[in-house]
Parts: structure tokens; C-alpha cells; sequence
């Protein structure tokens, strides 16, 4: 809300100002100092990669974005389909901390399943579908939110039709 209220949501904006300053504006999203300078290093990246265009960056072949973006120090397979995703409406799924722990307690994946395991589940049962694996992923966020918690309230998890089953 600060960077759109100063008007600082574009490139060239984010290049001109100082990591201290970047980092005050953001402070309220929390670890403000190590986010600015992981936001200062994706904006050096645009603009090294892509003239500070992102319009150019979107036509970049998908899979070679992607490299590229997980070379940007700071930016891990998460934050990278996010960008793809929701930035560049690319149809990369998005896997968090949310969707292993919901996959894990139905056992869908094992604990020690890494990333690629976890995305592979969704594209390989999924059509690839932007707005789909958008949903899917917000809703799967809401559930680890509401429901899915460290103390799962498992009764009114909306995945648990078996427990539903027996109470009729």
C-alpha cells in the first residue's frame, strides 16, 4: 500500500530509490530489510535482462524465465511461479508451506516430498489452466488458514469425506 500510495510500483521507480528507503516503505510487511534488497535484486535483474521492461520480460519463453528468475539472488521456486503465475499469467502452480502441510495430512505426499514433487502432483492431474491453478492455490491457502492450522480443526475440513460419510 506505501509503494502504491508514493507511487513507487514500477520499474523505473524501484530503481531509483534507495534499498533504505524501499525497505522503510515496506517495513510494515515484515523482515522490510532483507525484502528490499531481495526487491532491489529482481529490479537490477529486469533491468540487466529485460531494459526494465516488463513486457519484454513476459514474451521471454516460459521454462526460461523461470531459470533465469531462480538464478536472481532471493528469489526461490516459490516466489518464482508466483511471478509467473500471477505477474505473467504463465501457468506455473504454485506450491507454499500450505499446500504440503494440507497434502501431507491427507497423504497425498510424503513429508519429505521436495517442490518439484509437490508441483508435479497438480500438472500432471490438472489441465494447464491458469485460472484453475490460481483457484486452487487460493483456495488451498484459505484452507491452510482457516482449518489446516498446526492444530487442525480436521472436523470441518471440507477434504475429510470420510468422517462426513460416517456421521450419516
Amino acid at each position: 500500500a506505501n509503494l502504491k500510495k508514493r507511487r513507487h510500483l514500477t520499474p523505473q521507480s524501484l530503481k531509483k530509490i534507495s534499498a533504505r528507503q524501499l525497505a522503510s516503505l515496506i517495513r510494515p510487511a515484515g523482515y522490510f530489510n532483507v525484502k528490499a534488497k531481495r526487491l532491489k535484486n529482481f529490479i537490477e535483474f529486469v533491468f540487466r535482462e529485460y531494459k526494465g521492461d516488463l513486457k519484454r520480460m513476459a514474451r521471454e519463453q516460459d521454462e526460461q524465465l523461470r531459470a533465469k528468475l531462480l538464478r536472481v539472488n532471493g528469489i526461490g521456486e516459490e516466489t518464482a511461479d508466483s511471478i509467473l503465475l500471477y505477474a505473467f499469467e504463465k501457468p506455473f502452480f504454485v506450491v507454499d508451506a500450505y499446500t504440503k502441510r494440507v497434502l501431507c495430512r491427507h497423504r497425498l505426499i510424503s513429508r519429505n516430498a521436495d517442490y518439484a514433487d509437490v508441483q508435479k502432483l497438480f500438472t500432471r492431474h490438472l489441465p494447464e489452466d491458469i485460472e484453475m491453478f490460481n483457484e486452487y492455490h487460493a483456495l488451498i491457502v484459505r484452507l491452510g488458514k482457516e482449518l489446516c492450522r498446526t492444530k487442525p480443526d480436521c472436523f470441518r475440513c471440507p477434504l475429510r469425506y470420510d468422517l462426513k460419510r460416517k456421521l450419516k
